[in-house]
C-alpha cells in the first residue's frame, strides 16, 4: 500500500469509522461503565453477576474473533458493520425490557456475536487502508481518539437524558424511579446505533468499493493465510501487549464505581466522573498518533504500560480516598493516558511489523483470540473481590492484579519494540 492509497480516502470515512467503532460498543460496555451502581440496581444483579455477562460475551468473542478475522478478508466493511451496528441496537431495545439474569446473559452472547465476529476486524482493517503507509499512528489515534469522544457524547446525553427523568435530589429517588429514568436512556441509545448502522451502510460502501476490491480475494478460511500470519514474532507478541492493554482498559470500568464507593459521590457526580474521561481520549489518541508517526508506534506503547503499572501501584497501595480528591483526579488522569496510549496504538504495529496488508483480518482474528480474553476474566475476577471484600479492599486487590498485568505488558511491547528495528519476521 502506497502514499497514494491514502490520498484517495477523505476525511468523513474516517469519522464515520469512528462514529461506528464506539457505537457498537455503547450498549454492552459504555452504558454500564458510566451507570455502574444503576445497571445493577436496575436489573437486580451484583457485580459478579454483570462480570458473568462479561464473560459470556468473551467466550462468544473468543470463537467471533477466529473466524470473524478471515470473514473480513472476504466482504466490504459497510456490509459487515451496518448490519452489525443494526443487530446491536435491537439488542439494546430487548435490553430496555429488564431482562432476567438469563436472558442478559443470553443477550450479552449475542452481543458478542455481533459485535466481534460481524464488526471488529472490518473496521480495524478499513482503518489500516484509510492510514496507508506513513499514517498508521493518526488513523489508528483518531479511530480509538474519536472514539472517546464519541463515547463521552452519548454518555452526556445519556447523563442529562437520565438526570431530566430524575425530578428531586438524587438521593431521595428509589429504585424504581431510577429504572424508569435509566429506560430512557437504553431506549434512547439504541434508537441511536441503529441510526449509525443505516448511515454506514448507505456512506461507508462507495468509499471502500474500488480499494477493497482491489486486494488480493481471499477464501474465507485458509489455512495458508493463517500459517502467514502466525511466521510473524511481531503477532505473538501482540497478542500479549493486547492481553495486558485490554486489561487495563477493562479496569476504566470501575472508575465511576471508585468514584461512588470510596470517594463517596453521588450517583450523578460519579457517572460524570467517567464521562469526563471518555473526552481524554480525543485529546491522547491524536496527540500520540502524531508523535507515533514520527518515531514509532511501539515506543509509545512502552510509555503507556509504564503510567499504568505506576498508577495501579498507586491505588493498590490504598492512598487514593476521599481525603485526597486532588491525588484521585491525577491518578485516574495519569492512568488514562497510559490505558489510551497503549489501546490506540497497538494495531498501528501492523504496518511496522511489515505484516501483510491482504491477511490483515486473518491477522487481527488471531490476535485478538487470546489478545481480548480479558472480556472473559475481567468482569469475573472484579466482581468476586468486591463482592467478597469492602469496597477499599476489593478495589486495592483488583488494581494490584492490573499492576501484574501492566508489568507484563511493559517487557513485551519492549521486546516488540527491539524487534521492530531489525523488521526480522
Amino acid at each position: 500500500m502506497n502514499k497514494e492509497d491514502t490520498k484517495k480516502q477523505p476525511l468523513y470515512v474516517i469519522l464515520l469509522l469512528i462514529l461506528a467503532a464506539e457505537a457498537v460498543f455503547i450498549l454492552p460496555f459504555v452504558l454500564p461503565r458510566i451507570f455502574r451502581t444503576t445497571f445493577l440496581e436496575s436489573f437486580s444483579i451484583s457485580q459478579t453477576e454483570i462480570g458473568s455477562c462479561f464473560s459470556v460475551y468473551g467466550i462468544v468473542a473468543l470463537f467471533s474473533y477466529l473466524f470473524g478475522g478471515p470473514l473480513a478478508d472476504k466482504f466490504k466493511p459497510n456490509l459487515l458493520m451496518s448490519f452489525a451496528l443494526i443487530l446491536t441496537g435491537l439488542g439494546g431495545l430487548y435490553l430496555a425490557t429488564y431482562p432476567n439474569i438469563i436472558n442478559l446473559h443470553i443477550l450479552y452472547g449475542f452481543w458478542g456475536f455481533t459485535t466481534i465476529f460481524l464488526f471488529w476486524a472490518a473496521m480495524i482493517k478499513a482503518t489500516r487502508i484509510w492510514g496507508g503507509t506513513n499514517k498508521q499512528g493518526i488513523a489508528f489515534g483518531f479511530l480509538d481518539g474519536g472514539r472517546g469522544l464519541v463515547a463521552a457524547l452519548f454518555g452526556s446525553v445519556g447523563v442529562l437524558i437520565f438526570s431530566l427523568f430524575i425530578t428531586k435530589d438524587i438521593e431521595l429517588t428509589s429504585i424504581a424511579e431510577r429504572r424508569i429514568a435509566f429506560k430512557e436512556v437504553i431506549t434512547y441509545t439504541s434508537f441511536a446505533v441503529i441510526t449509525v448502522g443505516i448511515i454506514v451502510f448507505f456512506f461507508l460502501k462507495l468509499n471502500f468499493e474500488t480499494t477493497i476490491t482491489s486486494e488480493n480475494n481471499s477464501k474465507l478460511i485458509t489455512i495458508e493465510n493463517f500459517k502467514i500470519v502466525m511466521q510473524f514474532r511481531a503477532v505473538w507478541l501482540l497478542m500479549v501487549i493486547i492481553l495486558c492493554a485490554y486489561y487495563g482498559y477493562k479496569m476504566t470500568n470501575l472508575f465511576t464505581q471508585y468514584a461512588e464507593q470510596v470517594m463517596h459521590y453521588n450517583k450523578i457526580e460519579a457517572a460524570k466522573v467517567g464521562t469526563y474521561l471518555l473526552y481524554m481520549r480525543p485529546v491522547i489518541g491524536v496527540i500520540i498518533g502524531l508523535l507515533a508517526d514520527r518515531t514509532k508506534a511501539s515506543l509509545w506503547i512502552i510509555v503507556g504500560f509504564f503510567l499504568m503499572a505506576l498508577t495501579s501501584l498507586v491505588f493498590t497501595l490504598g492512598i487514593v480516598n476521599d481525603s485526597a480528591a486532588l491525588l484521585f483526579v491525577l491518578s485516574i488522569g495519569t492512568m488514562a493516558i497510559g490505558v489510551y496510549s497503549a489501546r490506540v496504538l497497538y494495531f498501528a504495529t501492523l504496518e511496522e511489523s511489515k505484516i501483510p496488508l491482504a491477511v490483515t483480518g486473518t491477522a487481527i482474528g488471531f490476535i485478538s483470540v487470546i489478545g481480548y480474553t480479558p472480556d472473559i476474566f475481567t468482569g469475573l475476577i472484579n466482581g468476586y473481590f468486591l463482592d467478597a471484600y469492602n469496597p477499599e479492599t476489593g478495589h486495592k486487590i483488583v488494581f494490584a492484579i492490573m499492576f501484574g498485568f501492566a508489568l507484563v505488558g511493559l517487557i513485551a511491547s519492549f521486546k516488540l519494540y527491539k524487534h521492530s528495528e531489525t523488521n526480522i519476521t
